[in-house]
C-alpha cells in the first residue's frame, strides 16, 4: 500500500466547492472521475481543506492510499490529460502511510483578490470581487493588524457552526497591498473558521467605505458576535494559496 500526496490547482468558478455533494458538481467528484479512468477503480481521496462554491485554489493537497505502483511523474501527466482545463495536478509524491493531508496541516494562507475600479472587467468577473469605491489599502493594512495573534474569532465565523467548534485561531500575518487596479488581502493562520476570511474581508471593506470605524475592529472581535461584523464577501475573490506541512 502507498500513500500519495497530490497537489492541485483549480479555478472553482463552475464548481460547488471541493466536497462531494449529491446534486452538484464538485472538485472531488471530477478528480475521482479522472483517477477512476487512470486506475479503473474509484479510490477515496482525503482533502486538506474545504473550499466553498466558486472559491479557487492556487495550491490544494489531497492524499490517496492505493495499491497501484504507477510512478508519481506518470500519475501527474496522465491525470492532467484526464482532467478538464480548469483543474490541474501540480505534483505527486509518496508520503508515510499515517500522513493525513488535513490533520497534518500546520498552516494555511489565503489570498482575497479585489478588482478596484469603477467599471467592471468581464474577464475578472469570476476571478475577483469588483469593488467600485476606492480602497485605501494602507488604512486597511494598518487597521487589520489588531487581528494578528491568537484570538477568539467567533465574530468572523458564519452563524450555524457546530457546537464545540474551537473558535480560537492564530493569525500569523495579514498583508494588504495594491498592484494597479487590484488589491490583495493575504492572510496566514494555523486554521480558519467557516467563512472567516470572507467575513474579515467584508468587514474591512465596510471600514474602507465608512460604514464601520477603523478603531471598532478590535471591539467587533472582542464581542464574539457575528452580527457586529460586516457582510460575508463574495466567494469568487478567494484563493487558497499555500498549505504548510
Amino acid at each position: 500500500m502507498r500513500n500519495l500526496l497530490v497537489e492541485l490547482r483549480y479555478n472553482g468558478s463552475r464548481y460547488h466547492g471541493y466536497q462531494i455533494q449529491k446534486n452538484a458538481i464538485t472538485i472531488t467528484e471530477v478528480v475521482q472521475d479522472a483517477i477512476e479512468k487512470l486506475l479503473h477503480t474509484r479510490e477515496p481521496i482525503v482533502g486538506c481543506s474545504r473550499t466553498d462554491s466558486k472559491v479557487h485554489a492556487n495550491s490544494y493537497f489531497f492524499n490517496m492510499k492505493t495499491k497501484f505502483k504507477i510512478p508519481t511523474h506518470k500519475f501527474v501527466n496522465i491525470m492532467n490529460n484526464a482532467l478538464p482545463s480548469d483543474i490541474c495536478v501540480l505534483s505527486c509524491r509518496e508520503v508515510p502511510l499515517d500522513f493525513h493531508s488535513r490533520y497534518d496541516c500546520k498552516g494555511k494562507e489565503y489570498i482575497y483578490k479585489i478588482y478596484n475600479a469603477t467599471v467592471k472587467d468581464p474577464f475578472q468577473a469570476d476571478l475577483a470581487l469588483l469593488h467600485k469605491t476606492h480602497i485605501d489599502e494602507k488604512l486597511l493594512n494598518d487597521t487589520a493588524q489588531v487581528l494578528v495573534g491568537t484570538h477568539d474569532f467567533t465574530s468572523f465565523c458564519s452563524l450555524g457552526f457546530k457546537p464545540g467548534t474551537p473558535m480560537t485561531k492564530t493569525i500569523e500575518y495579514i498583508n494588504i497591498y495594491r498592484e494597479g487596479d487590484f488589491v490583495y488581502i493575504k492572510i496566514k493562520a494555523d486554521g480558519f473558521l467557516y467563512n472567516m476570511v470572507r467575513i474579515i474581508v467584508g468587514t474591512l471593506l465596510y471600514i474602507n467605505d465608512g460604514k464601520i470605524k477603523p478603531e471598532s475592529l478590535i471591539d467587533i472581535m472582542n464581542k464574539k458576535d457575528r452580527t457586529f461584523a460586516g457582510k460575508t464577501a463574495e466567494p469568487q475573490g478567494l484563493y487558497l494559496n499555500l498549505i504548510e506541512y
